[in-house]
């Protein structure tokens, strides 16, 4: 992204979530004759943020369970777990998320927990499948030169493969962070408190301010969260010399 439209879009982004109503001009030729313009039941503010702590919790919930499992099936003793493991994070892809909501709501009610649950199952396999791909190309050379000076399998694991395996398990966690970004705007129809609300709320009354609103306000997350992430991958591959 450009070095002057990043800034623009943070700005505009904030604005839409903190001064709304400076937009009616904006939304105002979508929206029902005599219907609310701009979207004021609650804060916009308030469901960003919680919309975003969502998608930090279930991303680093994720993380944490597909690089450990990725760890596992690459060490000699767990490989035969593989195929299992594959099982386990192939699941969040083959239900799709209103499944997962609908099986887990009576479990956990209504709110936050059953909208985690199908962030966090939706979010494993894009880290699980490019932590494997970043421990199992590390080079063999790297590692017997780690093996030479002494290093223990743990050292060796934090000191040599997980820093050059980084970049790539990066890649997989961008991925996994703006998937859950878009799927969370469902976890309004279980009564999570995010910005499916407002989208939710103009399909509910024709209003197509609000979708877009709503929409336009997810869709600047992405697209930030996306470029923020990248620069990340690059500055760490920069340092690594990959």
């Amino acid at each position: 992204m450009r070095t002057y439209l990043r800034p623009a879009l943070a700005v505009l982004l904030l604005a839409l979530v903190v001064w709304p109503e400076r937009f009616s001009w904006l939304f105002a030729p979508f929206a029902p004759q005599g219907g609310p313009v701009i979207y004021s039941r609650t804060s916009l503010l308030s469901l960003s943020l919680n919309h975003l702590a969502l998608v930090l919790i279930a991303t680093l919930a994720a993380t944490l369970v597909a690089v450990g499992m990725a760890i596992l099936v690459t060490r000699p003793f767990g490989a035969a777990f593989r195929p299992l493991s594959r099982t386990v994070t192939n699941i969040g892809q083959t239900f799709p998320p209103v499944a997962v909501l609908a099986l887990a709501v009576p479990a956990l009610g209504f709110g936050e927990g059953p909208t985690l649950v199908a962030l966090f199952l939706y979010g494993l396999l894009p880290i699980f499948e490019n932590a494997i791909a970043g421990l199992s190309t590390v080079s063999p050379t790297v590692l017997d030169a780690a093996r030479g000076i002494g290093l223990t399998r743990l050292q060796r694991l934090i000191r040599i493969e997980l820093p050059l395996a980084l970049p790539v398990i990066l890649n997989g966690i961008r991925l996994s962070a703006i998937i859950a970004l878009g799927t969370a705007t469902i976890g309004s129809t279980v009564a999570a408190k995010t910005l499916g609300e407002v989208i939710i709320a103009g399909l509910l009354t024709n209003n197509t301010a609000f979708v877009l609103q709503g929409g336009l306000i997810v869709g600047l997350f992405a697209v930030l969260l996306y470029d923020l992430m990248v620069q990340l991958e690059q500055r760490i591959s920069a340092r690594l010399g990959l």
